[in-house]
């Protein structure tokens, strides 16, 4: 079913016996030195997580981390390969899969009965389930994707749980159900342990982090909204003893090819120390390198993309779209945000093209060639080899930007290993399985991107690098979302539905948009979340014109006279290493030298995107410090 609700037990007597009495006041979970691995590859490697009332912790780390086999492991619902886990005898423990099972189930009242346990206020509960937009008659297997996350929420918190187990929650809600979910977790007296991609619904909720990464976790007791400076810090720090090691077995190999002089003990066991570090650095799991996202682009389009006057839509009676009239330009990015039914998708088929519309007239310019992600990932045939969906079936080669390009190579952009090329879809991550379909839709040349729900699934990471590929893509954008973060990052403006039919349009993001609702409406009462977001807004125009002039550093200025030069050169090794690679043949004859030029091209352009990133910086300081 959508979520355990029972009381789960633990899977060991007792924890250690020092800390029983305090852990049996004040934990409710706690997983200790947990390992598990997948085929032969290790995903946990001695992972400890523990959880006490009160806590909010949100789990972080990249697609295929471990992040949802984790959770399923506090969930008591797999058992780790070593390790122990303890739950509280008396904590009664939630868990919301990442997908629902409804089988067996006639109505959604039958699923809400299952879930509650037999002191369970039932009537409390259908008023939730009422809340949720469902009333206990509907047939779960013809529910749409959100309305069954819906009822699995709805299941999870049947039974006021003391431990809250969330598997990417607000994935398949619209804005309306995640401002309810995220009112209704901050007003329990649960303990919460959330993993999701959204960064408002963490950096609301949670104030402890628990960063999954390379088998490992490492927690702070801050929130989401520290969670990035904390583990940069701890990367740079990681760095720093990586290159204090490797000097140190680079002074003890001088010694040991100089000679072994000097009394025989010491030497067994410089001999010794040299070969522990020899196998420390070899034990090391090093950071999985960022994808690198580039969009196949198409000739250039004609300056106007869509132009509709008066266009509308109605269905059964019902009005989707009023008389709407819009004009959308090349280089414009348009996001559509709506509750579920609103009619998002009608509104993109409209515009382009796909669907006529009832009244009124709809222009598309000249040249456009459009590229469409489907949330639901339809095309995507789950027998498929991962190659197999990458190069249509059709050999092995992927063509970008009018160069071909070995499919191993185009995998690696996307985090993919070369073992994986004929791994099934069907065994993918659903993390992994949305890269695939970036992969997919970035191969074809386009100038008029169409995302609908582009950021279900994918890590943070990942998330940051598309949001800057679409900063830099010189097309169109139509984004439809429900990541209020991820809306206010791309987008120019925002076409927002007001209901019965009725579509409004507002220049910025998401919170731009709050905010100009307020100033349209100020006799109306704002929420605590719209306030919030509306001083935002304001103290960022506001620090344009207090923020202190300073003077810019030597090494600043130092920095932004080379940087020029450190780019340019990157970009003629980038090309160099392109042309390497460019050679259809060389994984084939010469894998050694095809793994040695990627590997070099990944690096140089990090280094390249860091570079521009920190020019970029000191270019604007330059022009603040100078008026």
């Amino acid at each position: 079913m959508c979520a355990a609700t029972t009381p789960l037990h633990p899977t060991c007597p007792s924890p250690p016996a020092l800390d029983r009495s305090i852990l049996m006041a004040r934990l409710l979970l706690t997983l200790d030195n947990i390992h598990l691995s997948f085929s032969a590859w290790p995903l946990l490697e001695g992972t400890t997580v523990s959880v006490a009332e009160g806590d909010r912790l949100c789990v972080v780390g990249r697609n295929g981390s471990g992040k949802s086999t984790l959770l399923k492991v506090a969930a008591g619902l797999v058992e780790p390969d070593k390790g122990t886990r303890f739950a509280h005898p008396d904590a009664r423990i939630s868990y919301l899969a990442q997908e629902a099972d409804f089988t067996g189930f006639h109505t959604t009242a039958d699923v809400m009965e299952a879930a509650l346990g037999p002191m369970d206020d039932a009537q409390r509960a259908q008023r939730r389930l009422e809340s949720l937009g469902l009333y206990g008659g509907e047939d779960p297997a013809q529910l749409s994707g959100g309305e069954a996350r819906r009822l699995a929420i709805a299941c999870a918190l049947a039974g006021e749980p003391e431990l809250l187990l969330l598997d990417e929650p607000t994935n398949h809600l619209d804005l309306p159900a995640i401002a309810w979910l995220e009112k209704e977790i901050a007003g329990l007296k649960s303990a919460v342990v959330m993993i999701s991609h959204d960064r408002r619904f963490l950096e609301t909720l949670s104030n402890s982090t628990v960063w999954l990464d390379r088998g490992k976790a490492r927690r702070t007791e801050q929130g989401f909204g520290a969670f990035e400076a904390w583990r940069d810090d701890l990367l740079e720090q990681e760095e720093a003893d990586r290159h204090k090691l490797d000097r140190k077995i680079a002074r003890e190999q001088k010694w040991m090819h100089g000679g072994v002089t000097g009394r025989r003990k010491r030497n067994v066991r410089r001999v010794r120390e040299l070969h522990d570090m020899r196998q420390q650095k070899a034990d090391q799991r090093h950071l999985k390198g960022d994808a690198v996202l580039v969009a196949s682009e198409a000739e250039t389009a004609g300056k106007l993309v869509i132009e509709a006057k008066g266009i509308s839509k109605t269905f059964d009676g019902r009005t989707v779209v009023a008389p709407l009239s819009l004009r959308v330009a090349r280089g414009d990015r348009l996001g559509i945000v709506g509750p579920n039914g609103a009619g998002k998708t009608t509104m993109i088929k409209m515009l382009t093209g796909l669907l006529p519309p009832d009244t009124g007239t709809l222009k598309l310019g000249t040249n456009l060639e459009m590229v469409a992600l489907d949330q639901r990932r339809d095309e995507l045939n789950p027998e498929w080899t991962l190659a197999e969906a990458l190069t249509g079936g059709r050999g092995d080669q992927v063509t970008i930007n009018g160069v071909a390009r070995h499919v191993v190579s185009y995998m690696r952009d996307f985090l993919f290993d070369a073992d994986q090329a004929r791994t099934p879809l069907k065994v993918l991550s659903g993390g992994e399985r949305a890269r695939v379909m970036l992969a997919r839709a970035l191969a074809k040349p386009a100038n008029f991107l169409v995302l609908d729900e582009p950021t279900n699934d994918l890590d943070l990471e990942t998330l940051d690098l598309l949001q800057e590929m679409l900063a830099s893509f010189d097309g169109t954008l139509l984004l439809v979302s429900h990541d209020r973060d991820f809306i206010d990052r791309v987008v120019t403006s925002v076409i927002v539905s007001d209901g019965d039919g009725q579509w409004t349009e507002y220049a910025g993001g998401y919170t731009d948009m709050l905010a100009q609702k307020a100033l349209e409406a100020p006799d109306k009462p704002l929420s605590r979340k719209e306030t919030k977001a509306a001083e935002k807004v304001a103290a960022a125009v506001l620090a344009g014109h207090g923020a202190t002039r300073r003077k810019m550093s030597f090494k600043e200025k130092h920095a932004l006279e080379s940087l020029p030069k450190e780019m340019e050169f990157l970009t003629s090794e980038m090309a160099r290493l392109d042309k390497i690679l460019a050679d259809p043949k060389l994984y084939a004859r010469d894998r050694a030298t095809f793994d040695d030029a990627t590997r070099k091209l990944t690096t140089a352009r990090t280094r390249h995107a860091a570079a521009e990133d920190e020019w970029l910086t000191l270019e604007m300081l330059r022009s603040e410090v100078e008026g």
